[in-house]
């Protein structure tokens, strides 16, 4: 697996993302890329002032598809995200596929007026890079409000669950890994 930076990202925030990226995928070897991705410049939507997580993970599967050293793709970038439906994303991912994309920007506690807190963003960033990289393993959205996989719509609800699989999922990503 791995974690690729998109813009400018806070590289502190990554190795620790990188190292519980460890803990819940203890079987995946974890590596962080040294190259950076540039932002692509038709991802900014002038109007809403965010970008398209679309775009930029089709650029991440295109790096996915040169590189081809990784069965899994993580991009974290630093920018706020939004798919066309919706007013913003933590993240997106292909579902079942290579390729994830995780936005630290309404991750940080200063996006809702709070101090900056490393140990809140980290957490935070673990739980949606989890999440996402469920989603290429095939996993939808959870029903149980604790479960790394179930969808939240706001950072209360990032807050509130946890970034571990329920039993449920993690019998699901279990036989997905006996399989593959």
């Amino acid at each position: 697996m791995g974690i690729l930076r998109v813009g400018e990202v806070n590289s502190e925030v990554v190795e620790r993302i990188e190292e519980n990226l460890r803990i819940v995928f203890p079987k995946a070897k974890c590596t962080l890329i040294s190259e950076t991705l540039s932002v692509p410049s038709e991802a900014y939507d002038k109007v809403r002032e965010q970008h398209r997580s679309d775009i930029i993970l089709r650029r991440i599967r295109a790096y996915a598809e040169k590189e081809k050293a990784f069965d899994r793709l993580l991009g974290i970038i630093e920018l706020d995200i939004f798919v066309p439906e919706l007013n913003f994303v933590f993240g997106e991912a292909e579902c079942p596929g290579k390729v994830a994309l995780i936005s630290l920007f309404r991750l940080k506690p200063g996006f809702y007026g709070k101090k900056p807190n490393m140990e809140i963003l980290v957490e935070r960033a673990t739980k949606e890079a989890v999440h996402e990289l469920g989603h290429t393993f095939g996993l939808t959205h959870c029903s149980n409000p604790f479960c790394v996989m179930y969808f939240s719509n706001s950072i209360f609800e990032t807050d509130r669950k946890q970034s571990l699989f329920c039993n449920k999922c993690q019998t699901k990503i279990n036989a997905l890994a006996m399989r593959g």
